[in-house]
């Protein structure tokens, strides 16, 4: 077997047996599945279904990100976030961040494009985070989503780094599209 980049390796494969669900609902699932190592160590590993999630970056002609400060009650921390939410059953991972922006922060974006993709935990969990990019917005209103934030402003570039380091931006979905759009900063990208 070859790595991609054409190295020798032997087979490091996990083989699945099976798996079983041990508690379901519409956002979460834990199931139990029975794997089996490239040793032949055959075990029970637990393994968190989620929805996926779509990630907008919204970036302004002033090279400023549009983001939110909120609360995640769960780490009882606050942060800087980018727009961000469940893909539905009956819509794209594009439409799901174009929706997200305009319901959590009152921007609307007309379209949107590929920025990133990532799975942050892989593994523990199969969520996937679908970050789009978007170079212009539109204000309509305000949010429709009264719940997500205490603040949306929108941040220079040139501030982002600093932030990171300070840890007001921990958020994996908002660390990787911010991260990606420094990239494409630094190298012309974009």
């Amino acid at each position: 077997m070859l790595s991609p980049r054409g190295e020798g390796l032997s087979d490091m494969r996990w083989q699945v047996h099976g798996e079983r669900p041990i508690y379901t609902n519409p956002w979460v699932n834990l199931w139990l599945v029975d794997i089996q190592q490239p040793d032949g160590r055959r075990w029970e590993h637990h393994v968190v279904r989620m929805r996926h999630l779509a990630v907008a970056a919204v970036v302004d002609d002033r090279k400023r990100v549009l983001m939110m400060w909120r609360h995640r009650f769960i780490t009882d921390t606050w942060g800087w976030e980018l727009p961000m939410g469940l893909i539905e059953a009956d819509e794209t991972p594009e439409q799901a961040a174009v929706r997200e922006v305009e319901e959590e922060t009152g921007w609307r974006v007309e379209s949107v494009r590929p920025l990133v993709y990532a799975q942050p935990a892989n593994g523990i969990t199969d969520s996937e985070h679908h970050v789009f990019r978007a170079d212009a917005a539109t204000y309509v209103g305000p949010p429709t989503e009264q719940n997500e934030s205490d603040r949306i402003e929108w941040i220079s570039l040139a501030e982002v780094r600093g932030m990171i380091d300070r840890k007001e931006i921990v958020s994996s979905g908002s660390l990787v599209g911010l991260l990606y759009l420094l990239l494409d900063e630094a190298t012309g990208g974009g």
